[in-house]
């Protein structure tokens, strides 16, 4: 990790090397690039633009030889409580997943939760799958994140694009997505 200076990067995690936000906000759907500037966090913020093909977690890691605990994905998720539909953003490490049965489904307050379809996670945030980030989700839904996630030194997100990821300390993502830390909301699974 590294202060930014010039033409020096923001942030390097192994091979990614990411500038501010504020020098490339054309690799940030509008939703999340919105959201970075609100805050004013769009130097602290950093952005690396990556093979559209390697977006997916998985393809990711294995492309730039990062372990599993750096690499925070978003998940949409949904239940129904008395007729009312209650929809949020979970934000778990890639070597966990998220707790839906117990953790999620408290936190809604509903009797069943489960992860929304992929239509709906892209309708409902004008993002795109594979690259969905809590960074500019509607105001509404609730953002949970393990608490693992804030507590990391950098993480990797989704941009709201397939071409990039974000790199920010994790202690970070609440001032920029709002986000609540949860201690137990993702479950190791690697």
């Amino acid at each position: 990790m590294s202060a930014y200076g010039g033409d020096m990067p923001l942030y390097r995690l192994g091979s990614l090397s990411a500038v501010p936000a504020s020098r490339r906000p054309d690799l940030l759907a509008p939703a999340a690039r919105d959201a970075i500037r609100a805050v004013g966090l769009e130097d602290r913020t950093g952005v690396v633009e990556i093979d559209p093909d390697i977006s997916d977690t998985a393809a990711s890691q294995e492309s730039f030889g990062l372990p599993w605990d750096v690499f925070a994905n978003c998940v949409i998720v949904s239940g129904r409580r008395e007729g009312v539909e209650k929809i949020a953003a979970c934000v778990v490490l890639a070597d966990s997943r998220a707790d839906i049965n117990s953790t999620i489904k408290r936190l809604l307050d509903v009797r069943k939760a489960s992860f929304v379809s992929r239509d709906t996670a892209t309708n409902s945030t004008g993002m795109e799958y594979g690259g969905i980030t809590p960074v500019g989700l509607p105001s509404a839904w609730p953002i949970y994140a393990d608490a693992r996630v804030i507590q990391k030194e950098l993480i990797v997100l989704g941009s709201g694009i397939r071409a990039s990821k974000i790199l920010i300390p994790g202690d970070l993502l609440p001032a920029i997505a709002g986000v609540q830390a949860i201690e137990g909301l993702g479950i190791l699974s690697i």
